[in-house]
């Protein structure tokens, strides 16, 4: 498929012989926003730590751009570098400034120059409204100031595609909304991302697909966000979301 970012297939993940993902198969088209969800241990980090090599796999594959990304692969950094990656925890180095977390990998790992890499940090800043704290230590934001600078550091690497792992699960709430505006404007613009939420209202209203896992399998999948979230047609989906107020 031209438009195609994404492929996985038949996906099969073990640890210490407990099956973790099971033959899941998944297409991702470029521009396209799929929110994964389900309860929790059903594997939705798992699985997309696997898409970023960060976790060996069993069986399956998993290609980029027709590339397979695989762990053990010597490209495995390149191909690292077209998978964002957005943690809940920031994962940002205390020791440096808000400017330099940023840049970091563009100069080290992509080898652009210092003035290029400043430059589109700084736009990016500006963009989630943080422009006035490049200067600034980690210590001295706010969780939700953080996280929007780890969306920014994913983003200054120029990836293919976007995973973000339940980036507002260690925010207060009142910092929930202000990160998940930074991704709805993202959205906007047209980033590919497959993004693992328990935010069921975020989840309805930018989901283009929408993936429900429960036992490390897809139960229920829809393109269709509002009919899924009105109307799931699987027992377990409909129990599932009889546990959120999502209106």
């Amino acid at each position: 498929m031209e438009n195609e970012v994404l492929r996985i297939e038949h996906l099969h993940k073990e640890f210490e012989g407990n099956v973790i993902l099971k033959d899941l198969n998944l297409t991702v088209r470029r521009g396209e926003v799929i929110v994964v969800i389900g309860p929790s241990g059903c594997g939705k980090s798992t699985f997309l730590r696997c898409i970023n090599a960060l976790e060996d796999i069993q069986g399956g594959q998993i290609l980029l751009d027709g590339h397979p990304v695989r762990r053990d692969a010597k490209d495995v950094t390149q191909m690292r570098q077209k998978i964002g990656m957005v943690f809940q925890s920031y994962d940002l180095f205390p020791h440096k400034t808000i400017l330099h977390n940023i840049t970091l990998a563009p100069e080290k790992v992509q080898k652009r120059p210092r003035a290029e890499a400043e430059k589109e940090a700084m736009e990016l800043l500006e963009r989630v409204g943080l422009a006035d704290r490049a200067g600034d230590y980690p210590r001295q934001l706010s969780g939700g100031q953080k996280q929007r600078v780890a969306i920014v550091r994913a983003l200054c690497m120029h990836p293919e595609i976007l995973l973000l792992d339940e980036i507002t699960a260690a925010l207060d709430p009142e910092m929930v909304h202000e990160v998940l505006e930074v991704v709805v404007s993202l959205a906007r613009l047209g980033s590919t991302m497959l993004i693992v939420t328990h935010e069921m209202a975020f989840a309805r209203a930018i989901a283009d697909r929408v993936l429900f896992l429960d036992g490390g399998e897809i139960v229920e999948e829809s393109s269709d966000p509002k009919a899924f979230f009105t109307k799931p047609q699987t027992p377990r989906a409909q129990a599932f979301l009889k546990t959120f107020d999502y209106e």
